[in-house]
């Protein structure tokens, strides 16, 4: 490993860590196919509506611990594991999630538009990620962006068109600090084409590939940050929105 002024790009390419996600959980019966989704509320709902059932819990180092859940969705299993919030827990979660024996993910939530065109619930298939974030740096070698995998985008782009909704693709931009993201940092990161901003794709995408396990990724615009002043865009149906958009990967999840 050699030696950076940066620790960040300090790679180390050794597969076996300290502490490896096989200590922590063992394989066990759950789906092959895992929704990895961002809306908290949502599954608490699901949970007590009895839609979603405990399979075990992540008793790593989240707390509080994050459950792994199972639902049946016309006669298929599907397993569902919430993200927690930003890079180093989402890939923690998606860490346990994949050392079950959960193979093929979708991920999916909102995100901030770096293009006001963009509307409040329009649908976004990244199809690579800057990296902003540090945990992504730990499983790849350092880069600029991380791909997503074309075969995956292409799965998803074929869902949406046979339901005939309406979606964009392009490049986003994963930041830790979603309150440094300034005017000058906006400016740069659309030249560079990123279209949405969020805080965990490049980190689950390098997880995906370091672990060799599919994942897909599937996004929901929000936010306007593409102006000098924050527009939130709040909407009288963006409460209701997560349910609709949960049942909508659920779909497209058991098709990859």
């Amino acid at each position: 490993m050699d030696s950076h002024d940066f620790p960040i790009i300090e790679y180390d390419d050794e597969r076996n860590a300290i502490i490896n996600p096989h200590q922590i959980v063992h394989k066990m019966d759950v789906p092959e196919h895992c929704l990895f989704p961002f809306y908290f509320k949502t599954i608490e709902r699901l949970k007590k509506k009895g839609i979603l059932k405990v399979i075990t819990y992540d008793i790593g180092f989240a707390i509080p611990p994050y459950p792994l859940y199972e639902l049946e969705h016309n006669g298929k299993r599907l397993a569902v594991m919430t993200s927690g919030l930003g890079a180093p827990f989402a890939a923690g979660n998606l860490e346990f999630a994949i050392a079950t024996g959960c193979k093929k993910f979708l991920a999916f939530g909102s995100c901030g538009v770096l293009d006001k065109t963009i509307a409040r619930g329009q649908f976004i298939i990244p199809t690579a990620a800057i990296r902003d974030e540090g945990t992504s740096y730990h499983y790849i070698p350092p880069s600029r962006e991380i791909s997503a995998d074309p075969n995956i985008i292409t799965k998803i782009q074929e869902s949406l068109d046979t339901k005939q909704l309406k979606y964009s693709c392009g490049k986003t931009w994963t930041t830790d600090a979603f309150y440094r993201e300034t005017p000058k940092k906006v400016e740069k990161r659309r030249r560079e084409g990123a279209i949405v901003v969020e805080m965990e794709a490049s980190a689950l995408f390098a997880v995906a590939q370091f672990r060799n396990v599919q994942l897909g990724y599937l996004l929901a615009g929000s936010d306007d940050i593409s102006g000098i002043e924050w527009d939130p865009r709040i909407s009288s149906g963006a409460r209701k929105f997560p349910e609709k958009f949960f049942w909508l990967a659920v779909e497209i999840c058991l098709e990859l």
